[in-house]
């Protein structure tokens, strides 16, 4: 058993992507940001449907529409694939630790 509050990093220089479950229809990813974005000229534009939910902290995503989705404890949304994304802007006061469900 494993806990998803359990090994995280004392110091965040970078955002932390871990796979909790991976098969060839589904992978779960635990990620971990503490004041993290994507740059500004980047976006996510991925082959997979991702169910993000934001388990502690708060985020906010930007839609290459331009809404932007402010994601707060417990909040989750459903990003289709190739539906281009960002991360505009994470908690930078405390850890935001995500849970991400990727699936054809």
């Amino acid at each position: 058993m494993t806990n998803l509050f359990s090994n995280i990093p004392a110091k965040l220089p970078e955002e932390v992507f871990e796979d909790i479950i991976k098969t060839p229809d589904v992978r779960i990813e635990r990620i971990i940001s503490k004041g993290h974005t994507t740059p500004n000229n980047e976006w996510y534009d991925q082959d997979e449907n991702e169910w993000v939910l934001v388990v502690k902290g708060e985020a906010k995503l930007l839609f290459d529409d331009e809404k932007e989705v402010h994601l707060k404890e417990g909040d989750h949304v459903n990003i289709l694939a190739h539906q281009r994304h960002q991360v505009s802007w994470t908690d930078p006061n405390q850890e935001t630790i995500w849970l991400a469900v990727f699936y054809k």
